[in-house]
């Protein structure tokens, strides 16, 4: 006979493994609120079945064995959440309007770095970790079968030995490695480039540069800090624009409304974000996208805007602030 779970005991670790298993549904699901969701569920399934609980494997494991089970409830659906660049080519900046827009279910959502990482971790630790929660690695994921991703996770994100990823997923260890070969197969097809390091001091200044030149609005000046071929994407929207001249001239066309407006820094996805303020004619700047800023060599290489107020009280940031 083993001992019953207790209540206490229970209650201790969810609270230890809270975050974590919320980075895992994040991976597995590429979006925060999803991830929020499917670890409620499995605390939910966790209290409703904490008699069952056989002791055979460790708390931290038998919550992740959960955990994987509602993932991959959730993703039964066909659709997988990707980026604007899965959805066709860049559109070429000649007086264009943003075009039709795709549901929240269908891109791949940001994240606060706090909410998924260790923040306070040894430094080397945190930037492998957030190097786990980049947009395109998490975008890169979604093109597994859940299984696979799974496995890739525990075993490269995480660092489970191959043993102890079999026994979460029901399976056989060669089942496991065989699993993680396919996967990094995959995921070496829709590799990108490594990111800078957001602890790098060069990375700190260029980004003290960027938030003084945006919200001046001093385009020709903030266009020097983009590489040649950056991109801009602003989900729902599913066109992006790429080339510094494209940028620059959406900055100062369609998007002249951004000219007063004001970024609140916050940690998205392992990387610069920012909570962008557009000024109203109620005097007021009112939330209106979460910026993820890519920054590779020491140039700005990704301009992402989530158009989605909603995000800002997800994140902690006021909908309005005073200017």
């Amino acid at each position: 006979m083993t001992a019953p779970l207790l209540a206490g005991d229970l209650e201790v670790a969810i609270a230890s493994h809270r975050r974590e298993l919320t980075g895992f549904c994040y991976r597995m699901l590429g979006a925060g609120s999803e991830a929020e969701d499917a670890v409620q569920e499995t605390l939910v399934r966790a209290w409703r079945h904490a008699d069952q609980f056989e002791g055979r494997s460790s708390v931290r494991t038998w919550l992740y064995r959960i955990a994987n089970n509602v993932c991959i409830d959730m993703l039964r659906a066909p659709q997988r959440r990707a980026r604007p660049m899965d959805f066709g080519p860049a559109v070429p900046q000649q007086g264009t309007v943003p075009g039709p827009t795709r549901p929240p279910s269908e891109y791949v959502m940001p994240v606060l770095d706090r909410q998924v990482i260790d923040v306070d971790a040894d430094p080397a630790e945190v930037v492998a970790a957030r190097e786990s929660i980049r947009l395109a690695f998490v975008a890169a994921l979604q093109h597994l079968p859940p299984r696979q991703r799974a496995a890739l996770i525990l075993c490269e994100v995480l660092r489970w030995q191959a043993t102890e990823a079999a026994e979460l997923l029901d399976t056989t260890v060669a089942s496991v490695n065989s699993a993680l070969q396919r996967a990094r197969a995959t995921l070496a097809e829709h590799a990108t480039e490594p990111l800078d390091s957001t602890l790098d001091p060069e990375h700190q200044a260029l980004l003290v540069q960027y938030v003084e030149l945006f919200e001046r609005y001093d385009i020709p000046a903030l266009t020097a800090l983009l590489r040649h071929d950056a991109i801009m994407t602003m989900p729902p929207f599913d066109m992006w624009l790429q080339g510094a001249d494209d940028l620059a001239a959406w900055f100062l066309q369609q998007g002249i409304a951004c000219k007063g407006s004001t970024l609140v820094p916050c940690d998205v996805n392992g990387t610069a974000g920012f909570g962008s303020y557009k000024p109203g004619d109620d005097g007021l700047l009112h939330a209106w996208a979460i910026q993820v800023v890519d920054v590779a060599g020491g140039r700005i290489v990704g301009h992402h805007n989530f158009i989605y107020p909603e995000l800002f009280e997800a994140f902690g940031l006021p909908l309005v602030l005073q200017p």
